[in-house]
């Protein structure tokens, strides 16, 4: 073994980067890591904002994976959609390990800097809403925190007026079974998708028939997958609060654990939870 230090650029790595592009000028990461700016002097204030911002960052990935699945889906490109809906379960896999680091802070840790929130809490984040917007569960009154931005507040709007992705998961499966002219149930623009019988009892055909219906099949267990990931995630989400928190409102002023516990409720594809059942 030689005593001398290892020198990669012996074997040809860049080591200068006075005029080119290097990791840190690609990743902005001047900017990126100037944004953690606790408000106290309490320790674990630190741990709280990269556990957020992080999660806006994966959020973001995953809102830009859902958008383009979407645009797979209506262009018919199925196995590009589904490697973007995997993708989306691996994201929330990742969102939800990142609730073991949190826990770690205990309720004598937040209390050392909870009030320095203020009124902020995790239920106005735009880009978790728009998540649940562009999955199909709709609630018009969770515009409300966003009415001071009006480009976010626009944004959310738009989609609103539009039909989620699973509306679209709905035409096909429908248009597929049925042929073009099929009649296909009114997009459920804006309220939370509720579950359609029709709609159940074509996907019970799909899934009794899975070598005629392989490709409907598949997409029905990609969507099963991501919301699984998706609901484990708000389960953690409860359990972290409770763990921190107890039953104290939350600092937006919500219910904070029984607020989150109602959420565990919601289903984003009802349809293809309750058939379950039924095979």
């Amino acid at each position: 073994m030689s005593a001398q230090p290892y020198d990669p650029s012996s074997e040809g790595a860049k080591m200068g980067f006075k005029d080119a592009m290097s990791y840190g000028d690609y990743l902005k990461l001047d900017n990126l890591l100037s944004q953690q700016c606790p408000l106290s002097s309490a320790h674990d204030e630190m741990l709280f904002i990269i556990q957020h911002q992080t999660s806006e960052l994966w959020m973001k990935l995953a809102l830009h994976e859902m958008s383009m699945a979407r645009d797979a889906l209506n262009a018919g490109n199925m196995s590009h959609m589904f490697k973007m809906l995997a993708r989306v379960s691996r994201i929330f896999e990742q969102l939800n390990n990142a609730w073991d680091v949190l826990r770690t802070m205990t309720p004598a840790d937040y209390t050392r800097f909870r009030e320095a929130l203020g009124p902020s809490s995790g239920f106005q984040s735009y880009q978790y809403r728009m998540i649940e917007y562009v999955l199909g569960n709709r609630n018009p009154n969770m515009l409300k925190p966003h009415e001071h931005n009006r480009e976010v507040r626009e944004m959310l709007s738009a989609e609103l007026a539009r039909p989620s992705l699973y509306d679209d998961v709905i035409r096909l499966l429908i248009t597929t079974i049925d042929g073009p002219d099929a009649k296909i149930p009114e997009p459920q623009l804006s309220s939370p998708h509720t579950p359609l019988p029709e709609v159940q009892a074509k996907w019970r055909q799909v899934y009794e028939d899975v070598d005629t219906y392989w490709t409907l099949y598949e997409l029905g267990e990609k969507l099963v997958d991501l919301e699984d990931y998706f609901r484990r995630w708000r389960f953690n989400h409860v359990t972290t609060v409770e763990r921190v928190i107890g039953f104290k409102r939350g600092t937006g002023g919500t219910s904070g654990v029984e607020y989150l516990r109602r959420m565990l409720s919601v289903e984003l594809f009802p349809e293809l939870w309750h058939l379950r059942g039924e095979l």
